[in-house]
């Protein structure tokens, strides 16, 4: 049986990339933030992971946040605290695998 997807699983899925292209050399955590959008994606994570990941990566899509982004130097300061956090609550469910994905997609969204 599929699974059906959360709102929050359908809002990253539509956004995560438009706002990945929209802050490549703004934001220094792209790499983390699309190793974890891997791992929640992965259907060999658990759910709870993924669950974990998918509201990180929420919060750092939708336009209204804690510190709205358009604030210089402090704009993506706490949806990187919020992705990072994450990530470090998931452990080692972001793999090696996921993070050389993310090298290479932001490799060939940097050309």
């Amino acid at each position: 049986m599929e699974d059906v997807l959360t709102p929050d699983e359908v809002q990253v899925r539509r956004g995560f990339w438009d706002k990945v292209r929209a802050t490549i050399g703004r934001v220094g955590f792209l790499e983390e933030a699309i190793a974890a959008f891997y791992c929640a994606t992965d259907p060999q994570t658990p759910k709870w992971v993924k669950a974990t990941l998918v509201g990180a990566l929420a919060y750092f899509i939708l336009p209204f946040d804690g510190v709205p982004d358009f604030l210089a130097a402090l704009g993506y300061t706490d949806d990187v605290a919020i992705v990072l956090g994450a990530i470090r609550a998931v452990g080692g469910h972001v793999t090696e695998a996921h993070r050389a994905r993310a090298r290479d997609a932001l490799i060939k969204l940097s050309m």
